[in-house]
């Protein structure tokens, strides 16, 4: 299972509807698309990866994780966790690549154990990857021909990934309750958010995952456990509440396990809101949220989730979303 409680059909080509410029491209690595904020995006998702129940085959996911997009070249890139494996997804394609790992589960430099998520850093044309079971972060070339990859930090317990526009590296400890900033080389890196132990308050994180850091190098952390979002602005000695924070719950005022984060050009964060079974909206300054997409109880259809974990959108707003259990991804085209 890839987490605590939280842990706990066929490809087909998108057609988009483009309604927004570009307007912020972080180290040529993330397109910000500019989303307006009443924008509403089709509640039926199609799939873009899976979708044919756990498996191992190129076709199939196993409990996938975190997920980067790849405007550039219309790609997925997925942490596919039970396969120990990152999944390169082709949009249209009804089979994935597999790009790193995907040699059983071990500690040798070709192989993955249980990734929780990935980053394309496009200045090296090389993934980055949070190898969860093996304590590193990793990184592997993508230019063809690479059979293994190099550990770039070792003997932490990471989980999610984030890089700003000056290359600086950002990770999530769930152990230390802790997110670090690294110099690509550095060993050591420097607490940005939490590591005052494990607890609710502001200077505190109890299980944080997924994380994103926007151009002023300011820090959003779902922070599991304590079901809310932290904001932690650069130097920061402690965070604020961004979202949830209310406890454990499904009102609009609660989010109940938060994963995967984005924060779009207005500093609107939008959440996968996990064990809620919805993806939900919060503006920035807002003390409730709007749900996007609503998960409509946990179920495998077309307009439900079971435990949505990673996600992103595209240059056009289209939101992509991991559904866990259901292994596999999901595209919600911009209305």
């Amino acid at each position: 299972m890839i987490a605590h409680p939280a842990d706990a059909m066929s490809t087909i080509t998108i057609t988009t509807t483009t309604t927004s410029e570009i307007t912020t491209k972080i180290n040529t690595m993330r397109i910000i698309p500019n989303i307006t904020v009443d924008a509403r995006w089709k509640q039926n998702g199609v799939t873009v990866a899976g979708g044919r129940g756990k498996g191992n085959a190129t076709n199939e996911l196993d409990r996938p994780g975190g997920l980067f997009v790849d405007d550039d070249d219309q790609t997925i890139v997925i942490a596919d966790f039970g396969n120990h494996r990152i999944i390169q997804w082709k949009m249209g394609d009804t089979n994935g690549q597999v790009v790193a790992g995907g040699h059983d589960q071990e500690n040798r430099l070709n192989q993955l154990d249980r990734p929780t998520d990935v980053l394309i850093d496009k200045e090296t044309d090389s993934l980055i990857i949070c190898d969860r079971g093996n304590q590193r972060v990793v990184r592997w070339s993508r230019r063809s021909g690479t059979t293994q990859g190099k550990i770039l930090i070792d003997h932490v317990s990471y989980w999610g990934l984030a890089m700003d526009d000056q290359r600086y590296l950002y990770i999530s400890d769930y152990i230390k309750h802790e997110v670090r900033r690294y110099q690509i080389g550095d060993k050591n890196g420097t607490i940005v958010a939490g590591g005052n132990g494990e607890g609710a308050g502001l200077k505190q994180l109890s299980w944080p995952t997924y994380i994103f850091v926007d151009q002023q190098q300011n820090v959003y952390v779902s922070d599991n456990w304590n079901h809310r979002v932290m904001k932690w602005d650069k130097g920061a000695k402690e965070g604020i509440v961004v979202a949830g924070g209310q406890g454990q719950g499904n009102a609009l005022t609660q989010l109940s396990y938060p994963k995967g984060l984005f924060v779009d050009t207005l500093g609107t964060i939008y959440v996968a809101d996990s064990l809620n079974q919805r993806v939900m909206r919060w503006l920035k300054g807002a003390k409730q949220g709007t749900v996007i997409v609503d998960g409509k109880g946990k179920g495998e259809g077309e307009n439900q989730f079971n435990a949505p974990t990673g996600l992103s959108f595209d240059r056009h707003g289209n939101l992509y979303v991991v559904d866990h259990w259901n292994h596999r991804v999901q595209c919600f085209s911009i209305e």
